[in-house]
């Protein structure tokens, strides 16, 4: 089969020739998306490493190629790896596959599970939401931002959306941001717009500090990732003067320590997604063989990049 191959760390990426995968349940890959994480992953900057040679890519959505553990051939499906899913055919456990419901799109499918289950967990499981409240999100145009502007609408929550540019912060309006702000000065800004209960940020960097000076008393700061490549360093007199809490979310964490909460938040997110209420923005589509293109767009893609891999599937 045909997959896209890192060989070194930092890549470049190329398609090549490999052996099929084995595993519980094999499935023809139809999309599969481009996250920054996996990015991070072929940059050997990720915070779990993989040793090249491998085949990057994270969340794929497909059909079923062959029948068992509980799966029929032809069953339409997401799920994800670690790393394997640029390919024509990935295999997985039948614990990491979902099937597609009826009325979603594949691409859509494809473009949903990892952003929008960790935006999800953070908003549900570790920032517990409500109504009302108000919910900054850094990083707002990006996968995890986007899914989590429009989940945190979804949950009645106003939300505050921190992106770069014009264009970006148009995008996030669009998704449901109820207030859009640009970086600079950032604490102002956030205070003078109402602050926040809530940070959800994927980014960190210089301005993870900002958005929890501009918090409200109490509110509950929630990191997702480092996107910019910087580890924030915050001075923990904030959260003291401030009562902030702050909080972080993996998958692995949780998936160890709270699996039964993982589990029912999942199915409360699938739940929502099989009705139609989520909507995944894909800001492009590439074929296998255009892998570094679709690599090379990084932090400029407004959403989700895909890659379309079997166009017969």
């Amino acid at each position: 089969m045909r997959a896209a191959r890192c060989n070194a760390v930092g890549g470049p990426v190329v398609v090549e020739e490999v052996p099929d995968p084995q595993g519980e349940v094999p499935v023809d890959v139809r999309f599969a998306a481009v996250n920054f994480a996996d990015l991070l992953v072929v940059r050997g900057t990720y915070q779990v490493k993989e040793e090249p040679p491998f085949t990057p890519g994270s969340e794929f959505a497909g059909v079923v190629a062959r029948s068992g553990h509980g799966f029929e051939k032809g069953d339409r499906v997401f799920g994800s790896v670690f790393v394997g899913a640029w390919a024509e055919r990935v295999a997985v456990a039948a614990t990491s596959l979902n099937r597609i419901p009826a009325s979603i799109p594949t691409e859509r499918a494809a473009a949903f599970g990892v952003s929008h289950a960790t935006a999800f967990n953070a908003l549900r499981l570790v920032a517990d939401v409500r109504p009302g409240e108000r919910v900054a999100v850094l990083g707002a145009a990006g996968g995890v931002g986007l899914a989590t502007v429009e989940l945190a609408a979804l949950l009645g929550a106003e939300v505050v959306a921190v992106a770069s540019t014009e264009e970006k912060r148009a995008v996030c309006a669009k998704q449901g941001a109820h207030e859009v702000l640009p970086y600079e000065d950032l604490k102002r800004r956030l205070q003078q717009s109402g602050g926040a209960d809530v940070v959800v940020d994927p980014v960190g960097g210089p301005h993870s500090e900002q958005a929890l000076r501009g918090m409200n008393w109490g509110g509950r700061f929630v990191s997702v990732g480092f996107a910019s490549g910087e580890i924030p360093r915050i001075p923990l007199n904030l959260a003291m003067l401030k009562g902030v809490t702050i909080h972080g979310f993996d998958f692995g964490g949780w998936g160890r320590h709270h699996r039964e909460r993982l589990l029912a938040a999942r199915t409360e997110l699938h739940r929502m997604f099989a009705e139609g209420a989520i909507h995944p923005r894909v800001h492009a589509v590439y074929p296998l063989d255009a892998v570094a293109q679709a690599v090379s767009l990084g932090r400029q893609a407004l959403g989700k990049v895909l890659l379309e891999v079997n166009d017969g599937v």
